[in-house]
């Protein structure tokens, strides 16, 4: 039987006339590495401060493997915290930085000796261990500030957005190393963070939040496959999910797209219930991925090629069709002799895509 690490419950915080957490539910479960998504000032920090017992809620509680921790003292909760910047003494070596917990704590010296090394070994850091933390890479220094973190031995471990201040490879292989140390450790980890790939590809789990509170939770897949709403469709996949403006069309059976119609009997059975249940010209939100749109010889819808944009292997193809744009995902040897004004005749499943209500961009059927 799982064993829950940590649940908010209903947690509520409000800064004069900000309100940084709405009601804000969440249950983690242990051993698990779940991730905390959005784009800033949604709240991520000031959930993960509440955990830490950094911040106190106005209203609602907080449970730590079990026991209401939500007027409790930072000291004694298990939890350990990795800020966005580093926050290493700059004026102690590195063996130092990670002793210090430690000796707060007043362990024995021979114990953080053999922890410092254990941790320092671990993290590959050992040849920095008599050095200042300036000296360091940025790589090394985000390693000693995970490490100060680890060898308090915490139940629970908090990232704040702690990839945030390092170029583009050392965070690919700072998300393999969490990976990694997460294996290892066994430990439960909470990561917050706004990028999008480093919740795909680091979360068992993901909570996207939005004004303080968390509107979806599921794995990358479920979360890219179904959608509660539009928000989490367009934050989840990259280039975001086309949305088009659509209409139930005369047909039940028809929804009235501005490029073309769609057949709801070709689509996603559940929608002929929506559709039948609305009037012609009804308005709905159509939402298609752009690795869904397929290059085709002479059928299915035509479009004008805006912009052109290689990544590699892949190439971003802007579509004019009809007054909707759209993003396409082509393979390299397809897009290669596509250019700016050109015609495209493209098509897709409509198994693959989604339908939403205008209003609150809810997903339908």
């Amino acid at each position: 039987m799982a064993v829950t690490a940590l649940r908010l419950i209903g947690a509520t915080k409000s800064y004069d006339r900000t309100v940084a957490l709405d009601g804000l539910d969440l249950t983690v479960e242990e051993g698990r590495f779940f991730v905390i998504f959005g784009p800033s000032a949604v709240g991520k920090t000031t959930a993960l401060r509440t955990i830490s017992g950094l911040v106190r809620v106005d209203r609602g509680s907080v449970e730590l493997f079990g026991r209401d921790v939500t007027h409790a003292p930072i000291a004694g909760r298990g939890v350990s915290m990795v800020f966005q910047t580093f926050a290493l003494y700059p004026h102690l070596t590195v063996y130092n930085n990670l002793a210090y917990p430690l000796r707060e704590a007043r362990v024995p010296s021979a114990e953080i000796s053999r922890r410092v090394k254990e941790v320092a070994e671990m993290l590959r850091i050992g040849h920095v261990l008599n050095r200042k933390p300036a000296t360091a890479s940025g790589g090394e220094q985000q390693r000693v500030a995970l490490g100060r973190s680890l060898i308090q031995r915490p139940k629970l471990l908090l990232l704040d957005e702690p990839l945030t201040n390092l170029d583009a490879k050392l965070r690919h292989d700072m998300r393999a190393e969490f990976k990694r140390l997460h294996r290892e450790f066994g430990i439960t980890i909470v990561y917050a963070t706004p990028d999008e790939l480093e919740a795909l590809s680091m979360g068992d789990e993901i909570a996207v939040m939005r004004q303080g509170k968390v509107v979806q939770v599921g794995s990358p897949d479920e979360l890219y496959d179904r959608p509660r709403d539009v928000y989490v469709a367009t934050k989840i996949g990259a280039p975001a999910m086309n949305i088009i403006a659509a209409r139930r069309g005369r047909e039940a059976a028809a929804i009235d797209l501005p490029f073309g119609e769609v057949r709801v009997d070709a689509a996603k059975s559940h929608w002929a219930s929506v559709t039948a249940g609305a009037a012609a010209g009804d308005s709905f939100l159509f939402g298609i991925r752009p690795y869904d749109l397929k290059l085709t010889q002479s059928s299915g819808y035509s479009g004008e090629v805006r912009l052109v944009e290689p990544l590699g292997d892949l190439t971003v193809v802007d579509v004019h069709a009809g007054g909707a744009d759209l993003k396409m995902v082509l393979p390299e040897a397809q897009a290669a002799g596509v250019r700016h004004g050109d015609r495209l005749n493209f098509a897709f499943d409509a198994a693959h895509a989604h339908l939403f209500r205008p209003g609150d961009g809810a997903a339908l059927g």
